[in-house]
Formats: structure tokens, C-alpha cells, sequence
């Protein structure tokens, strides 16, 4: 790492794939003891023995607030701290807005935003009272800046992450806390978010990011040191892959203070 961390003990959601899996790697790799949580208890199980020292794991669905609250208490009764929470776990889910299914749009915001809520009310709390340096990683995207057709419920789901840790870092600060927070946003990443079945009319969309997530996405091993890194940095804003979010972002921002609508490529679908 090109900074200095001193941190312990990592918790990790969603990690038994993808970007979770590659912290989980990493963080073992510096010597860190990690608690892994997934929904997936047979990946729980085959990345935990795969990695060296102390390893803890438990089957979560982050939708339910208790599930969490769990996990902040196997961490505390099995290794007495927390240091870096990493709220990643997510689904991508695609389609137009009319024709996405309620209880599709539903699961995404559980997932999504509740998941990343549901970790900052169990640890939190925690956290503040421990009174020692702790860090809060919430994985939003660089969809989370800007959106398109047929990716509504990704997109929404994702800024709202960008607005909740935005709140939370500022939280944090006015009570003078040594607890502070980040946003992840992830570019291409060779992971297994995009497993879920395309929607109605997104199918040409979906395609066309699985195959530039394998051809120019990121590996999740070598993508969580750049995370790491930028943890040792403090920094708030992670954005490992800039040239996927700064261009658009400016071209967005410039549409709005011209208070112009938003255009899209007929050929997104």
C-alpha cells in the first residue's frame, strides 16, 4: 500500500464474489483478520478457505436489518473491534421503468440502499461508542453520478448510496467522531453483478456491458489494493477508474445548470 494503515479487522459484505471478494483477499494478504458476509453460504465457505489467518464468516441477507446487527456482533464477540466495514454487497437489475416488476425494483432498494443502511445502523452506534479510528466504505458506482434508459433502478439505487454517505460523512463530523466514511464508485469490474437476467428491452444494453466487463473490467484482486490505497489516503471520494466517471460527469452537470433534458443514444437498447 502506498499509505500507512494500521487497521486490524475488516468486514466485508457481498464478499463471497467479485469487488468483495478481491477486499477479502487483500485485506488477508496485509495480515488483516476479516468477517465475510454473503447470502451465498457455499462462497462464504470456499473463498474463507482459501485465505490466510483468522477468518470469520456468516450467511446474511443485507436486506434485513437483523442480519446486520448480527454481523456486528459475531465481529465484536470474535475480535473485540471493528475497523474497516466495507457495506458492498449489490444487484444490478435493467429494463424500462414501466415494465421493471415491483418486487424487482423493490429487491434492488433493499439490496442496495437498505443493505447499505442496515450496516451503518448496526455498526455505527458501535463505532461512536468504541471512540477509535474506524472507516465505513459504502460501494455506490460511477452510475450513482449519472444515468440512462433502461437502468433505473441501478442508478437510483446507486446515488442514493452517494447521497447517504455524503450525510453520514458529515454526520460523523459534527459529532467530532473518529469514525469517518467513504464512497466506493466502481467503473468496469470483472465481477457477477450482471448475472441478473436482463430486463424487457435491455437485453442489447446488458450484453454489451458483460462484454466490456470482460474485456476492460477491472480485476477485483488488483482493484482492491487501488481501494485500499485509497482508504490509507482517507480519502472520501473512491474512484479508482476516474476516466469512467469525470468526463460524463462534467457533460452531466453542464446539461443541468443549462437546464437542458437528457439525451440518449437510441442504440442503448
Amino acid at each position: 500500500m502506498s499509505g500507512e494503515f494500521a487497521g486490524e479487522i475488516a468486514v466485508i459484505t457481498g464478499a463471497a464474489s467479485g469487488i468483495g471478494a478481491g477486499l477479502a483477499r487483500y485485506a488477508a494478504s496485509l495480515g488483516m483478520r476479516v468477517v465475510l458476509a454473503d447470502w451465498d453460504a457455499e462462497g462464504l465457505r470456499e473463498i474463507s478457505e482459501t485465505l490466510p489467518g483468522e477468518v470469520a464468516t456468516l450467511q446474511v441477507d443485507v436486506r434485513k436489518a437483523s442480519d446486520l446487527s448480527a454481523l456486528a456482533d459475531l465481529t465484536l464477540s470474535r475480535f473485540g473491534q471493528i475497523d474497516l466495514l466495507f457495506n458492498n454487497a449489490g444487484v444490478l437489475s435493467s429494463g424500462l421503468s414501466w415494465e421493471i416488476e415491483a418486487d424487482v425494483w423493490e429487491r434492488s432498494f433493499d439490496i442496495n440502499v437498505m443493505g447499505v443502511v442496515h450496516g451503518i445502523r448496526a455498526f455505527v452506534p458501535l463505532l461512536i461508542k468504541a471512540d477509535r479510528p474506524a472507516r465505513i466504505i459504502n460501494t455506490a458506482s460511477v452510475g450513482g453520478f449519472f444515468t440512462g434508459p433502461l437502468m433505473a433502478p441501478y442508478s437510483a439505487s446507486k446515488a442514493a448510496v452517494v447521497s447517504i454517505t455524503e450525510a453520514l460523512a458529515q454526520e460523523l463530523a459534527i459529532k467530532g467522531s473518529n469514525v469517518t466514511a467513504s464512497v466506493l464508485a466502481p467503473g468496469p469490474v470483472k465481477t457477477g453483478i450482471m448475472r441478473e437476467e436482463a430486463g424487457t428491452g435491455s437485453e442489447r444494453l446488458v450484453d454489451k456491458m458483460r462484454e466490456m466487463s470482460a474485456d476492460v473490467g477491472a480485476d477485483p484482486n488488483t482493484y482492491a489494493e487501488l481501494i485500499f490505497d485509497a482508504v490509507a489516503r482517507g480519502e472520501f471520494w473512491i474512484v479508482p477508474q476516474a476516466g469512467s466517471l469525470d468526463g460524463r460527469l462534467f457533460e452531466r452537470t453542464k446539461m443541468i445548470l443549462e437546464r437542458r433534458p437528457p439525451a440518449a443514444s437510441k442504440d442503448r437498447g
